[in-house]
């Protein structure tokens, strides 16, 4: 590199969909990434809609479903992620819930991470997928920091709707290097065959680029493969992401599931702010005041408490 010059730039793309069950398995390591990456990559999402508006309905949508619930729970097995114990059906679309995801994204990085957060949980929590723009709303109803009104009119412009329109395209002109992929791992990510003789990258799949080249780590991989592919390119970029104290880790996501707060936080779990909901495969663990404004709360945050850090007491969450 020549002396004075600025590092070349590095992308990280993310391809994902709100509803995909892998993609929700990987939250783990990709906010272990992400935050080791913060301020040194530009990350960028591309939503695949994996439920896609020209896809056949069901013929016997209750059979659908129960197929789809068993496939959730094998993926779970394997992720250790939380898992609705009660899915309502399986998603007509992925669209409302991407181009709300997307939409989010004019509200800052934060909001965007917090609405996806959210309606990714409508499936493996609450069993109910956001697959409606009215779904998807609701879901994200009381995210700090969010204009719901604006959400609202973005979700529904043609800019937002052209912006995922050109993402599904976008991640069906995969790479050569996902054609054919082989591994150990239960869902390795090779590329998954389209209707219409192509493909698409499978999901989720990271691509790190520069302009020397690229690296890419399909499917569901350990935090180690994707730091390898991205100090491939630029040795050095991958900064130490220490777990953080319980109660400031759970603060900063406001949504951890086992296997999160496993590797994103480190000291006796779970904090005083913490509120537990159950799920079929584990807790989540909300911070209190996620837990006032969430979906899997409402109706009923009177039954959750939580012991405050400042001294005020109240009854304990389950542990």
């Amino acid at each position: 590199m020549t002396a004075g010059l600025p590092p070349p730039a590095v992308e990280v793309v993310e391809y994902t969909d709100p509803l995909c069950p892998w993609a929700w398995g990987s939250e783990p390591v990709f906010r272990r990434l992400r935050a080791a990456l913060a301020g040194r990559v530009h990350w960028r999402r591309v939503y695949c809609l994996l439920f896609d508006l020209d896809d056949d309905p069901a013929p016997d949508p209750a059979a659908e479903t129960a197929w789809y619930r068993a496939y959730v729970e094998g993926i779970s097995a394997h992720t250790r992620a939380p898992r609705a114990p009660r899915l309502d059906r399986v998603a007509a679309s992925s669209w409302p819930s991407s181009l709300a995801a997307k939409a989010a994204e004019f509200q800052g990085g934060e909001v965007a991470e917090r609405v996806l957060r959210r309606l990714r949980e409508t499936v493996f929590v609450l069993g109910e997928p956001a697959d409606t723009p009215a779904l998807a709303l609701a879901a994200v109803r009381g995210v700090p920091g969010l204009d719901l009104e604006r959400l609202s009119a973005d979700a529904a412009s043609a800019e937002i709707r052209e912006r995922v329109r050109a993402d599904r395209a976008e991640a069906r002109r995969p790479v050569r290097d996902v054609l054919s992929v082989s591994g150990r791992s239960p869902h390795p990510g090779g590329a998954k065959e389209t209707g219409d003789g192509g493909y698409r990258y499978a999901l989720p799949t990271l691509l790190v680029r520069t302009p020397a080249g690229h690296r890419v780590v399909p499917g569901w991989r350990t935090y180690e493969e994707y730091t390898a592919a991205v100090e491939e390119l630029r040795p050095g970029l991958t900064a130490a992401a220490p777990p953080l104290p319980p109660a400031q880790a759970l603060r900063h996501y406001r949504s951890l599931t086992g296997p999160e707060r496993e590797l994103l936080a480190e000291g006796p779990w779970p904090p005083p702010e913490a509120v537990r909901v159950n799920t079929g495969n584990g807790p989540l663990w909300l911070h209190f005041e996620e837990a006032a404004v969430h979906p899997a709360t409402r109706g009923g945050a009177h039954l959750l408490s939580r012991t405050a850090s400042d001294g005020r007491s109240g009854p304990r969450p389950d542990q």
